[in-house]
């Protein structure tokens, strides 16, 4: 698997955009150019994976001081289920082993069209290694719940501590 890291001059890539604004639903995306002009006032680790020279998937690591928050993650459609995801999770969490990895998904407990599928992320992490936080944080109607990957407490006021450095560069209010 070969990589690509992901910079303003390079994020042009229409496989990379349209693969971002399919992947994940419009109210839990950064509108593109807010998000290329976040890599670098956020040192955000962007990086897009390839198979045999053809486009497999990306990640946008967010390196905070106390944790590594793992942004988005995402891979083609058609290759979802086949081990490729899996792939890229284990080389992300081998580059960043050194401090704890924090992600927030769609909570599986929620009522919704998509249970299923989010039971099976969850699943999908959980095999990997990250544990429920049990700490759920709600937006709107969409009930995210995080996980981590470490043996660190995470709180609540971690997380608010995240979200407030995002705040200083991007807000969606």
């Amino acid at each position: 698997m070969k990589t690509k890291q992901i910079t303003k001059a390079n994020a042009n890539d229409e496989q990379l955009k349209l693969l971002y604004q399919t992947a994940f639903p419009e109210n839990e995306q950064i509108p593109w150019d807010d998000l290329i002009s976040l890599i670098d006032q956020m040192n955000l680790d962007f990086t897009a994976y390839y198979e045999d020279d053809k486009f497999i998937g990306f990640t946008i690591l967010f390196p905070h001081k106390k944790f590594n928050w793992f942004w988005y993650f995402a891979v083609i459609p058609e290759l979802r289920g086949q081990g490729k995801g899996r792939k890229i999770l284990a080389a992300l969490i081998e580059k960043y082993k050194e401090k704890n990895i924090v992600l927030d998904m769609e909570s599986p407990k929620q009522e919704c069209d998509n249970s299923e599928q989010r039971i099976r992320r969850h699943d999908f992490y959980i095999r990997s290694g990250f544990r429920d936080t049990n700490l759920y944080k709600k937006y709107d109607n969409l009930e995210m719940t995080i996980m981590i990957l470490g043996n660190a407490v995470f709180t609540m006021e971690d997380w608010n501590n995240i979200v407030a450095e995002l705040r200083k560069f991007w807000t969606w209010d």
